[in-house]
């Protein structure tokens, strides 16, 4: 069992490969995006634990061992991990649920949510599960970011505004509690929030390279410092434990795995979706591939082996992510060179942050909240497909008015319903003869197409199975009913069929036996070879005949004619072939 074990490990192992690709070249690059990556992380880090109702600390503990885990088995080059925003947000409301903020139970509770994060994560990569992230399709991820963005920068109002709010995932609430204590605000903190939120904002367009965030921290330290904010009112980060993060093992339990499963299992699944979907746009802009299976090790190895040290859950950051590339990053290894920045700072540099104005903190915070709402990638969604905008919609109200994990169920919920609705109602076109060739083309998009006196033909483009079935049977037996003009036959294209079931195939009994009362014959063509195969044992091809499959309409078609030619003696075969192409005077043969 040992063995086996190892021997699955070691084949997702792939240090070994950025390693024995490493030149002196590339190593450079990396070092410089790792510095670079690193000296940006230090502020976010920070702000992203207060998101998650927990010390700064534990935002830098979270930046330092899952960043030298994450190589050793992840497949993205240049992703950078680290603490999330989304991440902290749907960390905040699974914990808030279940025990009160600002208490050891509640940072204890934070690092067991992360340890289950990785197994979980760990064990849908052992499984194989990587397809299961699909289930968050793009407008739920949209509607979700676009939600938590509104969430998390209100959650940082009570700091921005000086004054005690409590802790709420929801926005409304915030507003009103924001709008009781209006006579409290602080007007210093309101000041260092406000100006750091402008130095957020302008920096990257007046310096673009210098990073905006350690900039303001820098300053309103040093401010904070200077004028003593701290004995003014302002509330300021205080002690921060210096040293690295000693191995600690996480209090697990029953009961506890229990209350935060479904923390878990939420976080589990929107960072893999994340990672993945981030890590391919890297990947195809740099002509690589990644395996979403091993993107799942790695990531909750890297939270698994994290949780140890004291880390609050970590995934892949765009943001990051982005400057990491842009800096050169060449392999994972770039992590590695940030995780040393967060090294240092741990070991040197924690005791300047004492007086760090909060309100600093959630400029930080506010600014990158801002930053994650996308409305040209809600634009692309109405534009692409309504539903998929609606579905975004219907995900961000129901996470801002009932909640985060709530939120994105719905929003599950709905896509599968569109989903169904979409299977249920297939598109299902009449298909018109273009003449001078064997093509038949949907009527209503081709004005070439032509129907066929006494012939309908008709193209289902969806699966059929017992979602459709009924609506299948419903729709053809009506349209023979009603096309208003003498139908003998019905020709079915079920080239676009790739599976039948039960249900489908007893409707399709019904529709040929009540196609038969009606004087009217049924035929099929172009199934597939596994959909031919399911008509045989069924016995539906025995009930119809081997006349009535067919290659696909044309040979269906010529064979129709031709018989009735030879029954009633006249020449319809020839007047439906273009006398130009005397070629296709030829009958296609009939195939099973």
């Amino acid at each position: 069992m040992w063995h086996l074990s190892w021997t699955w490990i070691r084949d997702r192992l792939t240090l070994d490969q950025w390693l024995s690709t490493s030149t002196p070249s590339t190593l450079r690059k990396d070092v410089a995006a790792g510095l670079t990556v690193g000296v940006m992380l230090i502020p976010q880090a920070m702000a992203y634990a207060v998101i998650a109702g927990l010390p700064p600390i534990y935002g830098l503990y979270g930046a330092l061992v899952p960043l030298l885990v994450y190589p050793i088995f992840g497949t993205s080059r240049q992703l950078a991990i680290g603490p999330q925003a989304l991440d902290m947000l749907i960390l905040a409301a699974g914990l808030t649920a279940v025990v009160e903020a600002d208490t050891g139970t509640y940072v204890g509770m934070a690092i067991v949510v992360t340890a289950m994060v990785g197994l979980l994560q760990i064990a849908m990569g052992a499984m194989q599960l990587g397809f299961v992230a699909n289930l968050l399709s793009r407008p739920v991820i949209a509607g979700l970011t676009s939600a938590a963005a509104l969430i998390i920068s209100f959650s940082q109002l009570g700091n921005l505004l000086g004054i005690d709010l409590g802790n709420s995932q929801y926005v409304h609430v915030l507003l009103w509690r924001a709008v009781q204590h209006l006579g409290e605000v602080h007007l210093l903190s309101l000041g260092i929030g406000a100006v750091g939120i402008a130095l957020l904002l302008a920096l990257p367009r007046w310096v673009p390279t210098v990073p905006e965030s350690l900039v303001v921290v820098a300053l309103a330290t040093a401010a904070s410092y200077t004028f003593a904010f701290e004995d003014q009112g302002v509330a300021v980060v205080g002690a921060i434990p210096d040293g690295l993060p000693p191995f600690r093992l996480p209090a697990l339990s029953l009961d506890t795995l229990n209350t935060l499963l479904p923390a878990a299992v939420t976080l589990a699944l929107v960072q893999f979706m994340k990672n993945v979907s981030l890590g391919r746009v890297f990947a195809t802009r740099h002509g690589y591939t990644i395996d979403a299976n091993r993107e799942l090790v790695g990531l909750g190895s890297a939270n698994l082996v994290g949780a140890f040290f004291s880390s609050i859950p970590v995934s892949g950051s765009f943001s990051r992510s982005a400057v990491n590339d842009q800096t050169g990053a060449q392999t994972p290894l770039a992590n590695w060179f940030t995780a040393g920045v967060i090294a240092l700072t741990l070991l040197f540099l924690t005791p300047l942050f004492y007086y760090l104005p909060l309100p600093a903190l959630a400029a930080i915070i506010i600014v990158a909240g801002i930053g994650l709402i996308d409305l040209r990638e809600l634009q692309s969604l109405f534009k692409a497909r309504r539903r998929d905008g609606y579905i975004a919609l219907f995900t961000a109200t129901c996470t801002l008015l009932i909640g985060i994990q709530e939120g994105i169920l719905l929003g599950i919920g709905a896509s599968v319903i569109a989903v169904l609705f979409r299977i249920s109602r297939p598109n299902m076109a009449e298909l018109g003869h273009v003449p001078g060739t064997r093509l038949f083309r949907d009527l209503d998009r081709f004005d070439q197409a032509m129907r066929l006196e006494g012939i309908m033909v008709l193209r289902v483009d969806a699966s059929f199975s017992f979602a459709n079935a009924e609506y299948f049977k419903d729709f053809l037996l009506e349209k023979s009913e009603r096309e208003g003009r003498d139908i003998e036959v019905v020709i079915v294209d079920g080239s676009s069929i790739n599976g039948l079931d039960t249900t489908a195939i007893e409707a399709l009994f019904s529709v040929a036996e009540s196609l038969t009362e009606e004087g009217v014959e049924l035929h099929l063509t172009g199934l597939i070879g596994p959909v031919r195969e399911v008509v045989r044992r069924s016995g539906l091809h025995a009930l119809l005949g081997e006349d009535r499959f067919h290659l696909d309409p044309h040979a269906a078609v010529v064979s129709v004619l031709k018989r009735w030619d030879a029954e009633n003696h006249t020449h319809r075969l020839s007047q439906y072939f273009d006398t130009t192409e005397m070629e296709q005077r030829e009958a296609t043969p009939a195939a099973s």
